[in-house]
């Protein structure tokens, strides 16, 4: 059987780099990380754009390098119109959502109620693990 991929919202890059997860939470991160991490350009670009110290940056920024990034293609742009459209959901998490749904993704998110009623996508919390 294949293993699920996922894709990692912002605020669990920082989380999971910040060490601020539950231990049980680290490990099934750890091995999310180990399998390659997902994120989309949208996290890439929320992860990068914070002022961070130098050390940090640094940090962000090679794990940022070691990931996969799904930039905007036509069909996430396709499906984030219609996941705004149908619930008035804000353009980041629409974003993440339909890049999670083009490539078969389940998201993982602290913020689940962002993408709780969006039908077809998978949500984990890695902080109710």
């Amino acid at each position: 059987m294949e293993q699920p991929q996922y894709l990692m919202d912002t605020n669990v890059v920082i989380d999971y780099l910040g060490n601020k997860l539950p231990a049980s939470s680290m490990d099934f991160m750890n091995d999310v990380i180990d399998a390659v991490p997902h994120i989309s350009v949208i996290t890439k670009i929320e992860v990068l754009g914070f002022n961070a110290p130098e050390q940090h940056y640094t940090i962000l920024s090679d794990f940022i390098n070691d990931a996969i990034v799904f930039d905007l293609s036509n069909n996430v742009v396709e499906a984030s119109i219609v996941i705004r459209k149908k619930y008035k959901t804000k353009l980041p998490d629409a974003i993440i959502a339909a890049t999670a749904l083009v490539y078969d993704l389940i998201v993982i998110s602290r913020n689940i109620s962002d993408f709780k009623n969006i039908d077809g996508l998978k949500v984990i919390d890695p902080h109710s693990l």
